[in-house]
């Protein structure tokens, strides 16, 4: 098939795949209990299987320190690429002695299991402050993606990896849509234009609006929820998930929404993790990405809308995807529907404004949120997930 009709290419032009073959896999096996061994935590696991699926292309491994140093300093992989978030696996001095750079190292989930292998190519000690202040804007501890910084090993192991196999998601199979089978699906569709969505709590009626806004004028959405590692007090993957079958039930038309998850962890890193949020979804076959307030932020560490600033930092086309910037969305009680300063003459007190984090709050307290909010389904939803006795 020519390439022209393929959709639009992944980043660096070739979607990786790094699950091992059944003769590979076979040939790791046998070794499974002479190679030395790395367990991986939560992150770093879900790192190594959005490797394996090309999610992170044109990533083939954990980076190696020259890549590292320029992600870090510049957003750049060495050949030039735009990449803003490190990818790397980092270990204790202790764990990183004893293996020896060019062999096998065996990589172990969380909970002991056998699931990848590593070649290792390098291993080098990294600046966690440097690291921490350039990608998070901040070494303050108490940024979530700081403190993984800080608490993790001090060397790390870089190289190409394989995945042995692809288990299908324990919670979400028939949404475990990777990004060779998403650009098929878009294919069949017959979507040339589809618009990337990224989310890490319940959707509710600002999300519902931007996504609709770029519905407009785009053949298909793509809702990707974000299902790896989250903070504690995040909203729990199911009870989200819930939520979007919900509204894609009742609120979207059935034939212009696809759904799937997305097994990445998040970062935090605010404007950082934008430009990384949009290069994924470009592999998943997305040509447009909604990045809205404050996007992959937490607390007060990023300005409103830096997120959006931070893709005028690259050449139009040098991302190759195309950010669709919102503003925040919120129910203007003049108009009497949802919209945005670019279009309501509302003052601030006629606009009900509420964010993930006052919904939560609303919920504990045992009181569900306004419709001009949340979708009543969703609502009763949440409610029901945090244990609120709803009010007949």
């Amino acid at each position: 098939m020519s390439h022209t009709t393929d959709g639009i290419a992944p980043h660096g032009g070739h979607l990786i795949n790094r699950i091992a073959t059944a003769q590979e896999k076979a040939e790791f096996l046998a070794q499974a209990d002479v190679l030395p061994r790395v367990q991986l935590d939560e992150r770093s696991y879900s790192d190594l299987v959005m490797i394996a699926i090309g999610g992170f292309s044109p990533l083939n491994g954990f980076m190696q320190q020259a890549d590292y140093e320029q992600v870090v300093t510049d957003m750049r992989l060495v050949n030039g690429l735009p990449w803003s978030i490190p990818v790397t696996l980092s270990v204790s001095e202790a764990v990183a002695e004893p293996l020896k750079e060019g062999n096998w190292v065996r990589l172990d989930d969380p909970n002991g299991r056998f699931v990848g292998v590593l070649e290792l190519t390098q291993k080098y000690r990294y600046n966690k402050a440097h690291e921490a202040t350039n990608v998070y804007r901040t070494d303050d501890i108490k940024h979530p993606g700081v403190q993984v910084v800080y608490n993790q090993g001090a060397i790390n192991l870089a190289g190409p990896i394989w995945l042995l196999e692809r288990d299908a998601h324990p919670n979400f199979p028939k949404y475990q849509i990777d990004p060779a089978e998403s650009r098929r699906l878009f294919q069949e569709k017959g979507w040339k234009t589809i618009v990337g969505f990224q989310t890490r709590n319940p959707i509710h009626r600002a999300h519902e609006y931007i996504q609709k806004c770029a519905l407009e004028v785009v053949d298909g959405l793509f809702l990707h929820p974000l299902v790896g590692a989250t903070k504690e007090d995040d909203i729990p993957a199911d009870v989200r998930m819930r939520c979007y079958e919900i509204m894609l039930e009742h609120y979207f038309p059935k034939d212009r929404v696809i759904l799937a998850i997305n097994p990445s962890s998040m970062r935090y890193a605010g404007p950082r993790e934008a430009i990384f949020h949009a290069l994924v979804r470009k592999n998943y076959g997305c040509t447009h990405f909604i990045v809205g307030r404050d996007h992959a932020g937490v607390g007060d560490y990023y300005g409103t809308y830096d997120a959006q600033y931070i893709f005028d930092e690259f050449e139009p086309g040098e991302l190759g995807i195309v950010p669709m910037k919102f503003e925040h969305a919120f129910y203007c009680t003049v108009t009497q529907g949802m919209a945005t300063t670019k279009t309501s003459p509302s003052t601030p007190e006629q606009r009900v404004h509420l964010s993930g984090t006052k919904v939560r709050e609303l919920l504990r307290k045992g009181e569900l949120p306004p419709p001009e909010f949340s979708r009543p389904e969703v609502a009763a939803e949440l409610a029901k997930a945090m244990r609120v006795p709803v009010e007949a």
